[in-house]
């Protein structure tokens, strides 16, 4: 059901109707997307140093547990603006609260990165994360239907982010572990919490709103690949970088082509299909906002800036590539059952992890894709 539109002060907040027509994301979900898009950032090019000084594994493992806490806290809010967006006053305040939360988590990348400092991206993201306590207590008092389930969330999202303020006291050695056991933690909780009663979002507002999430970390790295090429030719380098720059955006052109090649929300339409697709989607973002660092190593390995092997350079545009290939791969190819795309996915992943091998891994990887998008606009559906 669409919010009346009688007071824009407050408005109850239930659930509005998963097939509502029109439902399109408000400048307030963009504004939240282009916030939050400065945590992917920082990590991003974080990332990028990290691998470029050959600190490999530190790097990786710092970027996929700041990427995690972005991600959660943004697919937490599109799930819920999608059943509950009121878009009233106290709504808005608490959105904006949550913006709040996720500057404050990118204020902390540096320090996560650097010394190992994760206090102020805890405080961030629980910052954010008890803002969205504070949206389920609303709901649980103006939707009966969803009561316990709002009520779940609450009390599960509470007692998460007090085990990730009491992690902060661990010795160094129980971080890591800490880190995983809360992850569970956190991914279990809507699991618990929908088994008492369904929310409602909807389907094409959902696959709208990861795809404009999706277009960001692929701009992202668009920008981070143009920024090191820029400051590579600005450095009086060989101006054969230009020729990389074009292998990189072929790359992520096609990397956009495949994953908006066909509408995604028939492929959401339960409960446990939404999970599924909502949880795989934390690889196909990360690996497209790492694809933008591992083309900024590139330039730092043709620039001579990186000391890093060209096998090992390479990997850092190919390992994101293929892992984002396999995600849209399981996610949004493989249910549709189309035999001959199917098929070449799996071919195209392993050619981009050949890549490295060769003396041009960028090169060879856009080839591959431009490759795969040719095959998938020739044996796709002729009608619109």
């Amino acid at each position: 059901m669409v919010p009346s539109p009688t007071s824009r002060l407050y408005r109850p907040m239930t659930s509005r109707q998963p097939h509502e027509p029109h439902r399109a994301s408000t400048p307030l979900e963009l504004f939240f997307d282009l916030c939050f898009v400065v945590a992917v950032a920082q990590a991003a090019a974080h990332l990028h140093h990290d691998v470029t000084e050959g600190h490999i594994g530190h790097g990786v493992l710092g970027y996929l547990t700041v990427f995690f806490a972005v991600w959660w806290a943004w697919m937490n809010f599109t799930w819920f603006a999608s059943a509950y967006d009121t878009d009233d006053v106290p709504y808005r305040l608490t959105t904006l609260v949550q913006i709040a939360g996720a500057l404050t988590l990118a204020a902390g990348v540096p320090s996560a990165f650097d010394d190992g400092n994760f206090t102020v991206i805890t405080v961030g993201y629980v910052i954010m994360r008890m803002a969205m306590v504070a949206q389920w207590l609303r709901v649980s008092r103006q939707d009966p239907p969803r009561r316990m389930t709002a009520l779940r969330f609450a009390a599960g999202i509470t007692g998460v982010q007090l085990g990730w303020v009491a992690r902060l006291a661990l010795p160094d050695d129980l971080l890591l572990p800490a880190f995983f056991v809360l992850v569970l933690c956190e991914l279990a909780v809507p699991l618990w919490a929908e088994r008492a009663a369904p929310t409602r979002w909807h389907p094409h507002h959902i696959a709208e709103r990861y795809g404009l999430f999706t277009l960001i970390v692929l701009g992202e790295s668009v920008l981070a690949a143009t920024l090191a090429i820029e400051s590579g030719l600005g450095s009086g380098h060989d101006p054969r970088l230009v020729g990389l720059a074009l292998a990189g955006l072929v790359t992520v052109f096609a990397m956009w082509w495949l994953y908006f090649d066909r509408p995604a929300h028939d492929l959401i339409t339960s409960t446990r299909a939404g999970f599924r697709w909502g949880y795989g989607h934390y690889a196909i973002l990360a690996s497209a906002a790492a694809v933008g660092a591992g083309l900024a190593v590139s330039v730092d390995y043709d620039t001579h800036a990186s000391h890093l092997s060209g096998p090992v350079a390479g990997y850092a545009t190919a390992v994101p590539v293929a892992v984002y290939l396999l995600s849209v791969w399981l996610l949004q190819v493989l249910p549709r059952r189309e035999r001959l795309v199917v098929a070449a996915y799996p071919v195209a992943v392993a050619l981009v992890l050949l890549a490295p091998l060769t003396g041009a891994p960028v090169h060879v990887i856009a080839a591959v894709l431009a490759l795969l998008v040719a095959l998938v606009v020739a044996t796709g559906p002729r009608t619109r």
